[in-house]
């Protein structure tokens, strides 16, 4: 409205750290010095209480071909248990092709659910191939530093 351009975009993929580590505590609720949300995209931990196709509406709204998200980085995480039937699988292909058709362009998911995550970090000899996706990249979880961990715990577990 301004003349100006805005453009959602991030400098890197571990950003969400170094600028939650600099901002003080916000009016929703966060305390001062947490990560902000993972993705330039991705709602905060804990607050996308609607479930995943509130979230992919959501994240949809902005414009992925007009220059408005130059970086869109979009997580979310749901439980290893739910992809264990035909049924629940389908449901994430709609849920991909709903985000696509309504103009999204790229998203990734976290499979395993918060309690796996927390056995991993009380047995991590147990679990050192476990990969999860932290923002722009993935990583084996029991190499994370703790406060990673717990921020990759703290996301949303969606249901399908």
């Amino acid at each position: 409205p301004y003349g100006v351009k805005m453009a959602c975009g991030r400098g890197g993929a571990t950003f969400h750290y170094y600028y939650g580590g600099n901002i003080g505590a916000l009016p929703d609720g966060r305390k001062a010095g947490t990560p902000l949300a993972d993705g330039c995209l991705s709602p905060m931990q804990g607050r996308d209480l609607k479930g995943p196709t509130a979230v992919i509406s959501s994240a949809s709204k902005i414009s992925h071909t007009q220059g408005v998200v130059t970086d869109g980085l979009f997580n979310m995480k749901f439980s290893r248990g739910l992809m264990q039937s035909r049924d629940n699988l389908q449901k994430l292909v709609a849920l991909i092709k709903t985000y696509n058709q309504r103009g999204g362009f790229h998203v990734q998911f976290n499979i395993q659910g918060a309690e796996t995550l927390r056995e991993a970090q009380k047995h991590p000899d147990e679990y050192r191939d476990l990969v999860v996706r932290i923002a722009g990249y993935s990583a084996y979880f029991v190499e994370l530093v703790p406060e990673v961990q717990n921020e990759i715990i703290a996301r949303t577990e969606h249901a399908l």
